[in-house]
């Protein structure tokens, strides 16, 4: 008899800033079996500075966690620690309480690092490559504290697309603007939790998708703080290399020269963190040269890894009512760098059972 799908959810503690935990062995540890009873496994992080590189992308870095390190590396240094982000300025924060201001962390760098990286909160992994599956946390520790972080684990054998239905997301006049799925005016999880609620999904998934005709736009998880969704994310947008410029530069004091010094600056930067990856990797020297060429002559939108769609897996826990798994900061955003004719944007959810 096939077994019927059965989640895990684990307690980590990274040990340094930025952490590539090997989750499959904390899994086995659960449940030795795991991974020869169920043929494929959805990992799902609660956290929006920490999460998952899709199973093809970790098997072309080798699932290596030098190489994936090494990667994470080079967005590290395009989004340093310290810059002047707004997210990071504690006096503008208004959300906060002056208790909260003390201790919260200043990680704009890891939400902008895991958005540009192409992280994930959700993905699914088949169980036969018997490859380890790596838990990457950009924002382990805060200070000499260690964060506690969650990530959830459903092991199923087959599924089954059960619905489909297309949502339409109002968008603003501005040309870079960003809309958080979860914001109650906004409406989407509502309706996701009362269709999950009339299919009877107990353990499956979401997949929430740009329609094929959405042009100059991408999804992604992640913390829809104010200052960072309508200040730092299109500060990136606009120029990529701001924040990584402004390491050795002073550009308040030289406005005229930002854009200059930002390409001087990224032109010797970026060869020293593109050298890094292929020392790491093992690549061939030529690839610097496409690498760099690439960056220059395409816009951000294009250089970051946004996507095209996003997935929430869902459980009952065993209680019999369905979910979706969000950590408490999480949501769907959507994100675009040019403004429609219509000021609105098609979102496709398909509704997907595990069995």
């Amino acid at each position: 008899m096939a077994s019927k799908p059965t989640d895990i959810t684990l307690a980590i503690t990274p040990e340094t800033r930025v952490d590539v935990i090997n989750v499959s062995e904390r899994v086995k540890k659960e449940n030795e079996a795991f991974f020869d009873t169920y043929e494929k496994s959805a990992f799902a992080s609660h956290h929006t500075t920490a999460g998952y590189f899709e199973q093809s992308f970790a098997n072309r870095l080798k699932n290596n966690p030098e190489a994936l390190e090494a990667y994470l590396g080079s967005f590290k240094k395009l989004f340093p620690p310290n810059a002047d982000y707004r997210h990071d300025q504690m006096d503008l924060r208004d959300e906060l309480s002056d208790e909260q201001k003390l201790v919260e962390p200043k990680n704009a760098d890891s939400h902008l690092t895991y958005i540009g990286s192409g992280l994930e909160n959700c993905v699914t992994y088949l169980n036969s490559h018997k490859s380890p599956v790596y838990f990457i946390d950009l924002d382990g520790t805060n200070g000499p504290e260690h964060r506690n972080r969650k990530t959830t684990v459903i092991g199923y054998n087959s599924e089954s697309v059960v619905s489909r239905q297309q949502m339409v997301i109002r968008m603003s006049k501005h040309p870079i603007d960003s809309i958080n799925l979860w914001d109650e005016k906004v409406g989407i999880l509502a309706q996701l939790e009362e269709r999950i609620r009339e299919l009877g999904i107990g353990k499956g998934r979401i997949d929430l998708s740009l329609s094929p005709d959405e042009r100059n736009t991408g999804l992604t998880v992640n913390e829809y703080e104010t200052l960072l969704m309508r200040h730092d994310l299109p500060e990136v947008l606009k120029n990529p290399v701001r924040f990584m410029a402004q390491r050795g530069v002073n550009m308040l004091r030289d406005p005229g020269a930002i854009k200059e010094k930002a390409k001087d600056y990224m032109k010797y930067d970026l060869v020293h963190v593109v050298n890094e990856f292929i020392d790491s990797m093992g690549l061939s020297e030529s690839l610097i040269e496409r690498i760099i060429d690439k960056f220059f002559q395409v816009p951000a939108s294009r250089f970051l890894r946004m996507k095209r769609g996003v997935s929430l897996i869902v459980s009952d826990n065993d209680t019999g009512n369905g979910r979706i798994v969000s950590g408490t900061y999480q949501s769907p955003i959507l994100v675009q760098w040019r403004k429609t004719e219509t000021q609105t944007r098609s979102v496709n959810a398909t509704f997907t059972r595990f069995e």
